[in-house]
């Protein structure tokens, strides 16, 4: 497609919208065709990264701000193209500005848009930057702006879990392992088990974020480049950590890209593990948890079905993220130095993960702010499946009998039970005392789900006093994050 770009004439005098000389893409002096019209859209990639603009802006704005301080351009020409590139931003941000298949990309699109408002001075941006760093500068802003903003989405869903465990720190549950009753838990304890994976979702990405925050700006294509550029001012101004150390591995590295997918992958599987629970506690036949019907769905058959597609959507929608991680891992295990043409695929798993997360993190909050715990049910059920034999294996073991041994004799007395159809916490003393004789009337303090929740009292366990100290640590820790955020 020819291109409507202002160009200074044979007399020096500019061309004006009215008068345009026709022009092809910015990169085709040297081509004696025009490109296929098939290989314009098997090429182009501004359907997935029109999202960059405001990242290419800002990247393009601190370059040549840098170009202007180094005299490599002149100060007059270093404002307008600064002034025009923020009234392009405002003006994508409003819908005044086509974004065209046939430039391939944001980057060209954005330069391209700049030449065809101010001529000449326009071209005077790309001096000394490839659109090479410019991509991967791009991907680095844009990837380090969305680990924040995931980060605050994942600090919300750690402060409404703590809120939860404090609210339920004295209601208590089955505790599972190989989904059998286990030993009973406060389901506090339970939902702080998840506020700790989140919480190491959120370090994870502040530590990623370290090698994200690398500026690439002024790696050129692959090798630097000959103008006198100044690498420390753009990183700057950009509000990096450092620039890169070699222009080559600069041009080539998508590794922060694989690192943040691995991270969003981990997040994801979080996410996925508390939903599926959530959908096996909603099932009637535990019916722990319900949400209104706001969140759910139906059936076009079965009138009386309501159905937690949210928390299922969360749960499928984990495979997509897994998808891309290997995507990205697939499209890098190959690739020579520099660029290759084959990385612009690096941008739809990156865009596509960012949005996917964002959406289920979002979701979860819903259903965070709505979930309902039937704590009755769990209390109930926290007593069945003899979860609490560990308790009396304790209690024998406090009474100097080898583990070994209290392990045995707790399995008679739940064969015994068993048999006999009987509650361990109805069993009488005699019948305790025939199984052995170490057994004491003080064994009736600790045959409740009360007491085996209680007695658990030290750091990390499931005793009330101890999810409150949790509570307290994961309270701190929202507080240190938000306040860390405000700096980033």
């Amino acid at each position: 497609m020819m291109l409507d770009i202002p160009e200074d004439n044979e007399e020096g005098e500019q061309d004006t919208p009215d008068k345009p000389k026709e022009l092809k893409q910015l990169w085709t002096g040297c081509f004696q065709q025009s490109m296929n019209e098939f290989l314009q859209q098997f090429n182009e990639s501004i359907s997935v990264d029109e999202v960059l603009y405001r990242e290419d802006i800002a990247g393009s704005i601190a370059h040549v701000t840098m170009l202007g301080e180094r005299n490599i351009i002149d100060e007059q020409d270093k404002e307008l193209i600064v002034k025009t590139l923020k009234d392009i931003e405002y003006d994508i941000e409003h819908g005044k500005v086509e974004l065209k298949v046939e430039l391939e990309d944001i980057h060209m699109n954005i330069e391209s848009e700049l030449i065809r408002r101010i001529g000449n001075v326009g071209r005077k941006l790309h001096t000394g930057r490839s659109r090479n760093d410019q991509v991967v500068l791009d991907l680095r802003l844009f990837t380090r702006r969305n680990i924040k903003a995931l980060i605050k989405l994942l600090l919300d869903t750690v402060k409404q879990l703590t809120r939860l465990a404090q609210l339920h720190k004295h209601h208590i549950m089955p505790g599972f392992t190989h989904f059998q009753f286990a030993q009973p838990i406060s389901l506090g304890h339970y939902l702080l088990a998840y506020a700790s994976m989140f919480r190491r979702d959120i370090e994870r990405l502040l530590d990623c974020r370290r090698r994200v925050n690398v500026n690439p700006l002024g790696s050129a294509a692959l090798g630097g480049t000959t103008h006198p550029i100044d690498r420390y001012r753009t990183t700057e101004l950009l509000h990096f950590d450092s620039p890169s150390g070699n222009s080559l591995d600069s041009i080539s590295d998508r590794d922060f890209i694989i690192e943040f997918l691995s991270h969003c992958s981990i997040t994801i599987m979080h996410l996925s593990r508390i939903s599926e629970e959530f959908i096996i506690f909603m099932n009637p036949q535990f019916d722990y948890v319900s949400l209104p019907d706001s969140l759910l769905t139906g059936s076009s058959i079965m009138p009386q079905k309501k159905n937690p597609d949210i928390l299922e959507l969360i749960r499928g929608k984990t495979g997509r993220v897994y998808g891309n991680l290997f995507n990205m891992l697939t499209i890098m295990k190959s690739q020579p130095l520099a660029y290759n043409k084959d990385m612009q695929e690096c941008k739809q798993p990156l865009v596509d993960s960012i949005e996917t997360l964002n959406m289920c993190l979002t979701a979860f909050k819903l259903i965070l702010d709505n979930v309902k715990f039937n704590t009755g049910r769990m209390y109930v059920s926290a007593g069945e499946g003899f979860s609490i034999a560990t308790d009396i294996a304790d209690y024998l073991a406090k009474k100097k009998i080898p583990f070994r041994s209290c392990h045995e004799i707790v399995g008679k007395i739940i064969k015994f039970c068993v048999q006999e159809a009987k509650p361990l916490d109805q069993l009488s003393l005699e019948e305790l005392k025939a199984i052995h004789e170490d057994i004491g009337e003080d064994i009736f303090e600790i045959l409740s789900v009360e007491k085996s929740v209680e007695h658990k009292d030290h750091v990390g366990a499931t005793a009330p006093s101890q999810v409150q100290h949790s509570v307290d640590v994961f309270d701190n820790f929202v507080k240190d994050m938000t306040d860390l955020l405000k700096t980033l």
